[in-house]
């Protein structure tokens, strides 16, 4: 019975015209996974040389704006009064010096970057401000790139850049001696890291489809070690050690980071993608985006564990513990963690320059850090630097955040869910305690999110590479119109972001809404 069945299936695959329905389904095949290979890895555009180029001259040009007259005002402003000190400090001790007057309230790290400067051009104006330049011209490199890669576009990539560079807010945080313009650099580069582990991770997941998945088996193929989400661990594990509230963005993307693998498992059509990601991603991603951050920020402590007059370094000496096995060191340290998170969780001292969550995103309450008032050949100046964001990128903040949401639910767009993410975040996080004291430099970190929505917005305005020559031209024409806008109005508003000296008239021109003046 054996042989006949046998022999019925040879004769069954003997007939010469079932051959062309054998290729047909072949051939299909072949086009699905083809398909299924584009998804998980599009090509990146051809012009590398040129859009660096043109990088290079956004980033130089924005670098060279907020160079110019950098030591003014020559005192320090705002809360440079704490940090420019304590990163002195760092360069001299290798601690924050233990003074009885104040409370130190923020990790070590953001302090050493601030520090860099002042070690390079002394304890200036200049030398504790240079820091931040560097690091802001860094993030529109930064943006430039990761958008171009998120996007598949150069033109958008381009156009972020412009965008965070004619932010007027991001203009005047950067030239300042505040921690918040490096927690923007660290979150982004972290970001940034995960979107080049996603790339990675996808294309070799693609090449292992394209040479067959027919003996995978239920868990998928393994895809070696994830060097850039280690990095990305890393990175994310410093900002949390310039400001706590980087962890918001670890938590967020470590979990969106895992999400990205369990779509790719199911765009190859494994059966079980949770259960994949849950054996094959989660395990590591714990390491990565887990406990090597917090690894990360123990390392930054390393020169309070040294000193002998850091602040609370030798609390737990002496006193009676129900964990005697655990180091005085580290009971030390968690109690100043403890002292912290009561500082920041009972901030609600009322300020002139506060606000709340919900204006930020309009930039309702900009911070103003100088207001000189002077008289000069008998006419009445004042040099002002406040922290206005650029009224027409800043008001279609808003607007670009509900066209992500549309993107993200009618076409599953996972940039514009990692846009989402960030902007989650940086932004939606501070409403959970309203009560407590802000400003709206807090809103540093999530800038590039907000662009990147924007970007999303203006890639639609712009069109598709299939569209006719006509309708890509009116897009770009379009998109073109909307960049000089932004370039035009930051150029107005820059005498109140560097303090040039203006009129009470041409200041009153530039203060559009009551709550900026």
């Amino acid at each position: 019975m054996t042989v006949k069945d046998d022999t019925a299936v040879t004769l069954r695959d003997e007939p010469a015209e079932v051959e062309p329905a054998d290729d047909a389904v072949l051939e299909a095949e072949q086009r699905r996974r083809e398909a299924v290979v584009r998804r998980l890895n599009p090509p990146m555009p051809r012009d590398s040389m040129l859009m660096w180029a043109f990088a290079v001259l956004i980033a130089g040009a924005a670098a060279l704006v907020r160079m110019l007259n950098l030591s003014w005002p020559d005192r320090l402003v705002f809360d440079e009064a704490y940090y420019v000190p304590e990163a002195e400090q760092m360069l001299r001790y290798g601690f924050e010096e233990n003074r009885a007057y104040y409370f130190i309230v923020h990790p070590p790290f953001g302090k050493w970057n601030l520090a860099i400067g002042e070690w390079l051009f002394g304890y200036t104006p200049f030398g504790w401000r240079i820091a931040g330049v560097t690091m802001g011209v860094g993030a529109i490199l930064l943006l430039m790139f990761v958008v171009r890669r998120l996007t598949r576009s150069s033109f958008i990539g381009l156009a972020a850049g412009i965008l965070l560079a004619a932010d007027g807010f991001s203009f005047a945080l950067s030239r300042t001696g505040i921690l918040d313009i490096y927690l923007q650099f660290w979150v982004l580069l972290g970001f940034v890291f995960l979107v080049l582990d996603r790339d990675q991770f996808r294309a070799r997941l693609a090449a292992a489809y394209s040479a067959g998945s027919e003996h995978w088996g239920r868990w998928g193929p393994r895809l070696g070690f994830r060097w850039w989400r280690l990095a990305a661990g890393i990175t994310f594990g410093l900002a949390c050690s310039v400001k706590w509230s980087g962890l918001y963005f670890l938590a967020i993307f470590a979990i969106l980071c895992v999400w990205w693998d369990v779509g790719a498992y199911r765009l190859v059509g494994l059966r079980a993608p949770y259960l994949v990601a849950l054996r094959r991603s989660l395990p590591t991603a714990f390491w990565d985006l887990g406990i090597v951050p917090i690894l990360t920020y123990l390392v930054s402590w390393i020169g309070w564990y040294a000193g002998e007059t850091a602040q609370g370094r030798h609390w737990a000496e002496g006193r009676d513990t129900a964990w005697p096995w655990i180091p005085e060191a580290i009971r030390a340290l968690w109690h100043m963690h403890v002292e912290w998170w009561g500082f920041h969780t009972t901030l609600t001292s009322p300020h002139p320059w506060d606000s709340h969550p919900w204006s930020w995103i309009v930039g309702g309450r900009p911070v103003l850090m100088v207001n000189d008032q002077y008289v000069e050949a008998g006419q009445n100046l004042t040099r002002t630097i406040t922290m206005i964001g650029t009224p027409a990128l800043w008001w279609a903040f808003a607007p670009a955040l509900l066209w992500a949401i549309w993107r993200l639910l009618s076409r599953r767009d996972w940039v514009a869910g990692a846009a989402i993410a960030g902007i989650v975040a940086g932004w939606v996080v501070w409403f959970i305690d309203t009560e407590r004291t802000m400003f709206m430099f807090y809103m540093a970190p999530v800038v590039p999110f907000f662009i990147i929505a924007v970007c999303l917005a203006l890639q639609d305005v712009l069109g598709k590479p299939s569209d006719s020559r006509e309708r890509r031209q009116i897009g770009a024409g379009a998109v073109a119109i909307y960049l000089a806008l932004v370039i035009v109005l930051f150029g107005f508003f820059l005498p109140v972001l560097n303090g040039t000296p203006l009129t009470e008239a041409e200041r009153a021109l530039r203060m559009w809404l009551t709550t900026w003046n």
